[in-house]
């Protein structure tokens, strides 16, 4: 379960300079998944949880090959460790993976958070997402998956850099492709914020719509998470302005 616990957070929220929500990620497959949704509660602005199970063999981790070949070159496994690491969660996801599902679903509408899915790949995941009430869904595998959760009314998220550069690092579904069939809702930063104009106004290029495209990152990911008070601009609404120029077709910040 990936967190920014209470400890670490704190000193960032510093009355009048910062106001931060925190977007829980947890990790189905897990030993402590249920203690530590308990750690938490309304008071502490949670804004996010996110379903995720990376169990391997599913999700973004159907391919076991390719999984190998990451987790063997990335942590120095051998073919015996490696297969014993896929037994261990695999036995893990089968003892404790729906009560947590459920305790996660649960610890989300506790906070007054919105529920987001992680990595559907299917339509059968997709509609179970659908049935805890799933709002986003963060990056999709395939186009089957995305077009399902356009379907259910589930925007869909999908990350900066798979944008810019043209296709996803992990060989799943092209952002682009979904952009193009209508099925793209937010541009997340996926770890490089410094993405995100450019991802948004090269969506707007490609719906023939600027405004679109920058809503990708503005209006409709603070909609989809439920921040009433910001995404446009409106008078009583806060917002940052920042003024762009398109130059070699990247858009620059020229002031902010």
């Amino acid at each position: 379960m990936w967190f920014l616990g209470r400890n670490g957070i704190q000193p960032l929220l510093t009355k009048w300079l910062s106001s931060h929500h925190l977007h829980l990620r947890a990790e189905i497959c897990s030993e402590t998944l249920a203690e530590e949704l308990e750690e938490f509660g309304a008071e502490d602005r949670i804004g996010i949880v996110s379903l995720m199970d990376h169990t391997p063999g599913q999700r973004q981790f159907t391919d076991l090959a390719k999984l190998s070949d990451y987790m063997r070159g990335k942590h120095g496994l051998s073919a015996a460790e490696f297969e014993r690491h896929v037994a261990q969660l695999t036995a893990l996801r089968a003892r404790v993976g729906d009560a947590h599902e459920r305790a996660a679903v649960a610890a989300a509408r506790r906070y007054g958070a919105a529920l987001a899915s992680h990595d559907d790949s299917t339509t059968a995941q997709v509609a179970a997402s659908h049935a805890h009430g799933a709002v986003m869904a963060e990056f999709p595998t395939t186009t089957e998956a995305a077009q399902a959760c356009h379907a259910a009314g589930i925007a869909v998220i999908m990350g900066a850099p798979n944008l810019v550069r043209g296709g996803s690092h992990s060989g799943n579904v092209a952002a682009r492709d979904l952009a193009e069939a209508g099925w793209l809702d937010i541009i997340s930063s996926d770890y490089v914020p410094s993405a995100l104009l450019a991802a948004a106004w090269q969506m707007g290029d490609i719906l023939g719509d600027r405004a679109r495209g920058i809503a990708a990152v503005t209006a409709t990911p603070a909609r989809a998470s439920g921040l009433d008070d910001r995404g446009v601009l409106a008078p009583g609404l806060r917002a940052d302005v920042i003024r762009v120029r398109p130059d070699a077709r990247l858009p620059i910040v020229r002031a902010a």
